[in-house]
């Protein structure tokens, strides 16, 4: 007897593509270039499906535990169950809008009796569709509760980068829609869940923000895996859909291989000492020093997810401690793998050295690391890594799939900056798919204190997440002021009034069962001399040149560019006369020459232990901005430095007599000399332009804290001082009545407007796991990454753009002797040349003309150019939109004139 049009098939009868309907079988997901067969919605479907199994395999316990207790699923059924969820990502793609895409499909489509009117081919957004059409016959087929369900819904229809609002659902619906298409997704549906059976049924009524978003991720990547056609060749590969799954299952397994996609491995076979543990990282022997021992002693009680918050002074070994908590809570809770996030692009590079030579000492079967940042494309050990990348022999390499935008954080190991973390906490395209990388990992935060309150904010809410994720945190710093202190705890949960009060330096642990805090002795420093020095870099030129007269190495450390690129040519001609090794750091270099710079700065005035690192000159001077002020470890004979808030200036300070080592009788003890830091007179903000960097009222309050003081004993008064400067208390009564108004009035209310605007930015912009699913996006505005108009951002400041300086010689772009032609695409190896010499500019006008101007095709058309803007040099200057700019061999970028 005749099949009656739409009526359904018996289950049992559509268990191969060869026993649907013509109408099912025609509906394609993929299309073929060749006019091929294309790739049919059902086998795409079971190929997502197979791969989220293969992730999932992959997975430790602790992951499925997660799963398991997160989505309301049973332990034994849940790879199963959420396998089947994932795989429906694409259920949107059987209408007619999204079919009417490839002429040839839309033919067969015709051809197997499905018809397009106009209305109903309107609507083509297929994620869209799957959010509006996906929920009821999903329920139905599942018995599961309405309400999780939709929030099942709303997770994988996400896929393509964005969660859709409630009101937007209604235009995922074609309109006016011939019945034949809902009883082909019908019978699509049930064949797929035929196929896979999921076991059980969900506990939960409906789900939190945390399990939308995992589910998110994961369906996220499963999707970008079996879309790759070199992996998922195109077309029924087996007609039994049993069979074609198995094969699918194996097709996803040879996948990840081919990514670098490692199954988990714990790093620790057997508990071994701190001792030994500690050896093995630093890779010679070494005694563990009271910071680590003490954090041992903590994190071994450790039970579950924990947040270890660590408050020592610099140079104390928090790093190693960082390494070992790692070990520790990856040996106690299984946790996936690790990321370890710093303030700036050249901390992330010291420390992916460090973190790649931690891996490599206890890896035992092989794993991929990743650099995170936007710089990470030319990191020479990254690219060295890459090489290596599927020789089976090396234990550590890194995966070209797992380089590519929104992808790093998938990498088991990653090292970057904070703010590829922190786009995982705003509305960004597949920021979901960075919470998911980061969930049941160890996340390692280090100099929490170095960001302004917009960003700490942020921070917060990170660390939200990665505590509803499963996953341990380690923060780091050695000048955290209280306030900035309780804000963490309370993100991670805990009630700072339960912290025992404890003496600096400290150690702070925080799991479900306990609150631990514990002080531990370190090493004592000799006192540092604190001397003031003027302002003017007329006077710091001289300090200076006294200093080097009875050698030494020593540090100027300045707020700004300029200052720097000036002082290091009143200084020039000394330093020629005089054999003095001078060299000139600040982040206005050229990607590749910074990078140069910064391996010489270690290599002269670090702890390198690499044999071809330079002897440390009998007279040297760095002159540098803040890129010289954190996570680095150097260590001069002495250091000026400009006035800066209290935390940083310590910072700074303690890049002093950092090594044990021999030093000039004249520098014996460590001095510092603080431009700005008058006894009676407040520096010159506006003029040397700090109030632009920094808040003037904490420079003000630390000018008044610090401007009697003759030495500073480190460690004993950081955290005194740090906390006293961010009391804000009343200012001594020797300060006069007008700079005390200046201070208490103007900046204070400068700082109140200012600090609350930024707070409710940041508040405005970040996503809360405590929301419910449907409304958590509702007011939240979406951008960032690299989407096009309204950005959201993770840090506050001007705007900038990054320019390619190319020089133009006889009217032609060449690049160190080769022609490149603006209007043809550059080969690989010319478009890496250029983007390592990027350079990051804020000034207005060059933004401006940046934004206003057509990228020509070389750029515009490679991947690794097209968000970057030509800077053509005839002799080493450039004009943009009025703005003079001089790019100086010695001095980096020089603006020529006033802003503009």
């Amino acid at each position: 007897m005749k099949q009656e049009e739409g009526q359904q098939r018996p289950l049992e009868l559509k268990r191969a593509f060869s026993a649907l309907s013509p109408q099912a079988r025609s509906i394609w997901s993929k299309s073929a270039a060749d006019d091929g067969a294309g790739h049919n919605l059902l086998a795409h479907l079971l190929d997502v499906a197979a791969v989220a199994e293969a992730l999932l395999e992959h997975e430790p316990p602790t992951t499925l535990d997660w799963v398991s207790r997160a989505l309301g699923l049973p332990r034994e059924g849940c790879i199963r169950w959420v396998t089947a969820l994932a795989g429906l990502h694409d259920f949107g793609k059987a209408i007619p809008g999204f079919v009417i895409k490839w002429p040839v499909g839309q033919m067969r489509a015709q051809a197997a009796g499905l018809d397009f009117p106009d209305e109903a081919t309107g609507r083509d957004n297929h994620s869209l569709a799957t959010a509006a059409l996906l929920a009821e016959p999903l329920q139905q087929l599942t018995q599961a509760p309405r309400g999780w369900v939709i929030a099942v819904v709303q997770a994988i229809a996400a896929h393509h980068g964005r969660h859709f609002r409630a009101d937007e659902q209604s235009q995922g619906r074609p309109k006016r829609e011939p019945a034949a298409w809902a009883a082909a997704r019908s019978e699509i549906l049930e064949a797929y869940w035929q196929t896979l059976k999921p076991s059980g049924r969900p506990a939960h009524a409906d789900l939190d923000l945390a399990a939308v978003n995992w589910l998110a991720g994961l369906t996220s990547a499963a999707d970008w895996i079996a879309s790759n056609v070199e992996w998922f060749e195109l077309g029924e590969r087996r007609d039994e859909l049993h069979d074609y799954y198995e094969h699918a299952r194996l097709l996803a397994v040879d996948a990840l291989a081919d990514a670098g996609w490692p199954r988990f491995q714990p790093l620790l076979a057997e508990p071994e000492v701190a001792e030994t543990l500690l050896e093995r990282i630093r890779g010679r022997p070494t005694a563990p020093r009271p910071l680590q021992q003490a954090g041992d002693a903590l994190i071994k009680q450790a039970q579950g997810s924990t947040l270890l918050l660590v408050e020592a002074p610099m140079g104390e070994g928090k790093t190693e401690l960082a390494y070992l908590a790692y070990l520790r809570l990856q040996s106690t809770n299984a946790h996936r793998g690790l990321y370890v996030a710093s303030p700036t692009q050249a901390t992330g590079n010291a420390l992916f050295g460090r973190t790649e030579r931690f891996l490599s000492a206890f890896l035992r079967e092989r794993a991929d690391i990743q650099l995170v940042h936007g710089g990470a494309a030319m990191n020479a050990q990254l690219r060295h890594l890459r090489d290596i990348a599927h020789d089976k022999h090396e234990t550590l390499a890194a995966s070209a799939w797992f380089s590519q935008r929104r992808r790093p954080l998938l990498s088991p190991y990653g090292v970057g900056t904070v703010d590829q973390a922190l786009l995982g906490v705003l509305n960004a395209k597949h920021h979901f798919v960075r919470l998911w990388g980061l969930a049941n990992r160890v996340v390692v935060l280090d100099e929490v204190h170095a960001y302004d309150t917009y960003t700490s904010v942020l921070i917060e809410a990170l660390v939200r997440w990665l505590k509803a994720m499963g996953s341990s945190v380690v923060l780091m710093s050695a000048t955290l002021p209280r306030s900035k202190r309780d804000r963490l705890v309370q993100a991670w949960g805990a009630d700072p009034q339960a912290v025992q009060e404890s003496a600096y330096p400290r150690l702070t642990q925080i799991d479900a069962h306990s609150i631990r805090s514990k002080s531990f002795a370190c090493r004592p420093l000799a006192p540092i001399a604190v001397h003031a020095v003027d302002e003017s870099l007329e006077a710091i030129k001289s300090q200076a040149i006294a200093l080097l007269a009875d050698g030494g190495c020593g540090a100027v450390i300045v707020n700004t560019v300029d200052r720097a690129q000036i002082l290091f040519r009143l200084l020039e001609t000394h330093a020629q006369a005089s054999d003095i090794e001078m060299i000139l750091f600040h982040a206005r270099f050229p990607a590749d020459q910074r990078a140069d710079i910064e391996k010489r700065v270690l290599s002269l005035f670090g702890e390198s232990n690499d044999a071809n690192s330079e002897v440390r000159p009998s007279k040297g001077l760095l002159i540098a901005t803040q890129v010289a002020e954190q996570s680095l470890d150097l260590d001069f004979d002495f250091m000026l430095s400009d006035l800066a808030p209290i935390d940083l200036l310590l910072q700074r300070a303690g890049r002093m007599h950092r090594h044990d080592r021999e030093r000039p009788a004249a520098h014996a003890q460590a001095r510092l000399w603080v431009a700005g830091l008058h006894p009676d007179r407040l520096p010159a903000l506006k003029e040397t332009a700090w109030e632009y960097v920094y808040d003037p009222f904490v420079l003000g309050h630390t000018w008044a804290c610090l401007r009697e003081r003759e030495t500073l004993q480190l460690p004993a008064d950081i955290d005194a001082l740090v906390q006293h400067v961010y009391s804000f208390p009343e200012l001594p009564a020797s300060v006069d009545a007008k700079t005390r108004d200046f201070i208490e009035i103007e900046c204070y209310g400068a700082r109140l407007g200012a600090e609350t605007g930024k707070h409710q930015q940041a508040m405005d912009i970040s996503i809360d796991p405590e929301e419910e699913p449907a409304r958590a996006y509702q007011n939240k505005r979406f951008g960032g990454d690299d989407e096009e108009g309204m950005r959201n951002v993770t840090r506050l400041g001007p705007e900038s753009v990054n320019l390619v300086p190319i020089d133009v010689i006889d009217g032609a772009w060449a690049l160190d002797g080769t022609v490149v032609d603006p209007a043809q695409v550059p080969s690989d190896a010319i478009a890496r040349q250029l983007y390592a010499r990027q350079l990051r500019v804020s000034r207005k006008a060059v933004v401006l003309h940046c934004q206003q101007a057509e990228l020509p095709v070389a750029f515009a058309d490679h991947p690794l150019l097209r968000h970057l803007y030509p800077m053509p040099m005839v002799d080493g200057r450039c004009e943009l939109s009025g703005q003079g700019l001089h790019l100086d061999p010695v001095l980096g970028l020089v603006y020529e004139g006033a802003e503009k």
